[in-house]
């Protein structure tokens, strides 16, 4: 006989409405989670009516029914393979050996990480469970600590239980976790997993689009163990907890190659895990389907077509800086000429080009590589990025000698990259007689195309505000197509499914640089280029609203 589903049993018990049951598992569906949790927290059930039901599907006794008079049944009895300490962090305490069984009180009978290794340990004995509240479960505790002398139990792992660790992290429930997380990250489109550590629980969540969505909250028990498991994939030091980490998997799922960089940081709880997951064969660099205008992508074309000067691409980070560079050097490879660049590190392999992954510390920074390359004779060199003075000033000397340089800047628009140059303590001069243009840029989500709907309900206050209907005609856009996403499967409820560039193209003419030698001013140099006819990345974003692919809200989280 099939056993029955949990939301069955809560609507036989309780009589809990079907469509409440059917709300939860579609929040369950989009964010992760147990569902007796999401309907505790959504306050349609309490923790009694959870434990009677989780009772009745597991056939498991709740811990009032099965203990009468707990001073005589409760024995706390000695687990010769695991240690109290052990059992404790994991939430299950021995409550009496029966025979050749065991009776453990347990908190949580779904968590079949800690019930399976504890069967493995105890291979050949019968394990039995009562189901525990967590008030049951602390008064308990208490007198569990006393028998066996225990402090309050603080997950930490010393020197010399690093083989513990290990052993943890080699469990079978935790490889096809961690295997399960980043299966579930590549089917969600997901850039990056953020695995946190807080007070009283372990959060996953998946950046999606460029927001980040909770998918997951998993017990403080897990935490040490799946970061464990992650940090010897990525070859990291598993008993270095005190320090941040850098490392990297290459890892197959599902026939898609992955390069995932791992990035580990220690907080007051624990250690922080953030893994960015890049698939080798799926991007295509095209500039023609970043997003471009069809007037910003004819003018930055006829920018990276000059045989050398300086572009600088700006935006913070994870604006989609990396693909616009390799978009362009994509467009200007070709076996005439001989491309390099300096990165940190390597992102995305490109045939034909000359890829060097920087390490300070052996001194192989983006200032000594980027002098060294210039013996090398190249026609075009990327410089991931310019972070000082001594870079800059090796970038605009190669640029100055028949070099076309490609780098980036993190300014929040292209007028300040100028300024940020001269903060570097780079000379006026230089700049002017290098640079070329700076491309500043940001990723904007997209309507799902799935459920996209009309929207009408544009006030005129907002038209107005936005010159809206200015730039209708300004443009030449005819009529303007307001549209919303009303959340499907396919965008996962939010109503969004992709992103696109938005651009701000600074073309550094004459004029432009006469501005700079006589204000030194930022604003100056920004009004000048918006009279000179730059768009904003505001006017660009609102571009895409009046043709329908965003929304207003999301010109505005952007912009």
């Amino acid at each position: 006989m099939q056993k029955k589903l949990l939301g069955e049993i809560l609507v036989e018990m309780f009589g809990i409405g079907v469509q409440e049951i059917e709300k939860a598992l579609k929040f369950q569906k989009e964010y992760g989670g147990r569902i007796g949790t999401i309907l505790i927290n959504s306050g349609i059930i309490s923790e009694v009516q959870l434990l009677e039901a989780l009772s009745a599907q597991l056939s498991i006794p709740l811990f009032k029914q099965y203990v009468k008079d707990r001073a005589d049944i409760i024995s706390f009895p000695e687990i010769g393979a695991v240690a109290p300490s052990w059992l404790l962090e994991q939430h299950i305490i021995p409550l009496q050996e029966d025979g050749d069984a065991y009776v453990f009180a347990v908190v949580d009978p779904m968590e079949s990480f800690t019930l399976e290794a504890l069967q493995n340990v105890l291979n050949g004995r019968d394990i039995r469970y009562v189901l525990c509240s967590e008030k049951d479960f602390r008064e308990i505790a208490a007198d569990y600590k006393k028998k066996y002398a225990l402090s309050e139990t603080v997950i930490s792992y010393e020197m010399d239980e690093v083989e513990k660790l290990k052993d943890l992290a080699s469990e079978a429930p935790i490889i096809k976790f961690v295997n399960t997380t980043i299966s579930k990250a590549i089917d969600s489109r997901a850039s990056d997993i953020h695995i946190e550590i807080f007070e009283d629980n372990c959060r996953i969540r998946f950046r999606i689009d460029g927001v980040l969505n909770d998918m997951e909250f998993l017990p403080l028990k897990m935490h040490p163990a799946i970061t464990t498991r992650i940090k010897i994939l990525a070859g990291l030091d598993i008993a270095e907890k005190r320090l941040p980490q850098d490392g990297r998997i290459d890892l197959k799922v599902a026939s898609k190659d992955l390069d995932i960089r791992v990035a580990t940081f220690p907080t007051i709880f624990g250690e922080n895990v953030v893994m960015r997951l890049l698939e080798k064969t799926s991007i295509e660099f095209d500039l023609a389907t970043l997003g471009f205008e069809k007037d910003n992508l004819g003018q930055f074309l006829k920018l990276i077509r000059n045989q050398f000067g300086l572009i600088l691409i700006t935006g913070p980070t994870g604006s989609g800086k990396t693909t616009t560079l390799y978009s362009t050097i994509s467009k200007l490879n070709s076996k005439e000429k001989k491309i390099i660049t300096i990165e940190d590190p390597v992102e995305y392999q490109i045939w034909g080009v000359n890829q060097i992954h920087v390490k300070p510390s052996i001194g192989l920074t983006f200032a000594s590589a980027l002098r060294s390359i210039l013996r090398q004779d190249p026609d075009i060199i990327l410089v991931g990025e310019i972070r000082d003075r001594e870079t800059a000033e090796i970038a605009i000397h190669a640029a100055l000698t028949g070099h076309l340089v490609l780098s980036t800047l993190h300014t929040n628009d292209a007028p300040s990259a100028i300024t940020r140059l001269l903060d570097m303590g780079v000379q006026d001069f230089l700049i002017n007689s290098a640079l070329m243009g700076v491309l500043a840029q940001r990723l904007l989500r997209t309507i799902c195309p799935k459920c996209r709907r009309e929207e009408t309900n544009i006030s005129s206050d907002i038209r107005r505000e936005f010159k809206l209907d200015e730039m209708v005609g300004k443009y030449g856009i005819g009529q303007a197509n307001f549209r919303r996403g009303a959340g499907c499967d396919y965008c996962v409820g939010t109503g969004f499914r992709g992103r696109l560039g938005i651009f701000e193209l600074l073309n550094y003419d004459d004029h432009l640089k006469r501005v700079l030698l006589q204000h030194h001013n930022y604003q100056k140099l920004k009004e000048e280029a918006e009279r000179l006819g730059m768009r904003t990345l505001r006017e660009d974003a609102l571009l895409k609203l009046l043709k329908g692919t965003t929304t207003l809200e999301e010109v505005l989280r952007v912009t």
